[in-house]
């Protein structure tokens, strides 16, 4: 399952798999690569492959925060989204703190974020437009 960076020419394979997610953020993906990293679970190597899962992550000087992990419903259960998470904590620097929110009822997101080391680090209230977030953490 190949992961490589993003490149302009994902971005309408991107925005399809964004609407996979109960809460996108058009905006935040658009901005991509400049806001942090944005990577890629492709359906095979070469030019031509395709996007079929990402991880966007916000990147600062005191860490990162993975803000959207997708991959397209006819690739889950393929191990996508834990190859994803493995190339992004690779990239990052020892000691450095990585959080991510869920909410509490995604049982399968929380067993993968769980299974890479992540310890609930506490709750935001009103996070999404659905309810409250489940807030992970790891140090790399």
């Amino acid at each position: 399952m190949p992961v490589r960076p993003a490149r302009p020419s994902d971005r309408a394979a991107l925005s399809r798999l964004q609407s996979h997610l109960p809460e996108p953020s058009p905006s935040l993906l658009a901005a991509g690569n400049e806001v942090g990293t944005l990577l890629v679970s492709t359906d095979g190597d070469g030019p031509a492959d395709r996007p079929v899962g990402y991880l966007l992550a916000v990147d600062s000087a005191d860490g990162g925060h993975v803000a959207e992990l997708v991959v397209a419903p006819a690739h889950r259960r393929e191990g996508r989204a834990s190859e994803l998470l493995t190339a992004y904590l690779r990239e990052r620097p020892a000691g450095t703190r990585v959080t991510l929110t869920v909410a509490p009822d995604n049982e399968a997101a929380r067993s993968l974020y769980e299974a890479h080391g992540f310890e609930v680090a506490g709750r935001r209230r009103d996070f999404f437009e659905s309810g409250d977030a489940v807030v992970y953490e790891r140090t790399v």
